[in-house]
């Protein structure tokens, strides 16, 4: 299993997660969050701003569908045909295990499933 992590502009946000939905990717969190990139902010004027607003948006993928949700955000996010500065960031991690609270039940990255007890 993967979780995709993927920094946006805030104004794409809707955009991206009506792209993950139609792909079949529908279990989404969103987190506001501030921050930079290279660029390290904006500069207007004589003031700078370097915190600026983005949204997170986390996905739990299966290994296979990778580059195919990979792609899907990448396209719903992008400004542009080329895109530009401050659009987001994707991080790609590993996840071992996942716990569902409300059943107890673990899944690990086989695909193994098995009740926790408590």
């Amino acid at each position: 299993m993967i979780m995709l992590r993927s920094v946006v502009r805030p104004e794409k946000v809707d955009a991206v997660l009506a792209a993950l939905m139609e792909a079949g990717f529908p279990g989404v969190t969103k987190i506001s969050v501030v921050g930079r990139g290279k660029q390290r902010g904006i500069k207007i004027g004589e003031i700078t701003y370097d915190e600026i607003p983005k949204e997170m948006l986390l996905t739990l993928i299966k290994d296979k569908d990778k580059d195919f949700a990979i792609k899907t955000i990448i396209k719903a996010a992008r400004t542009g045909e080329k895109g530009a500065y401050g659009d987001g960031k994707i991080f790609a991690v590993p996840v071992e295990e996942v716990y569902t609270i409300s059943s107890g039940i673990k899944e690990d990255a086989g695909g193994n499933i098995e009740e926790v007890k408590i």
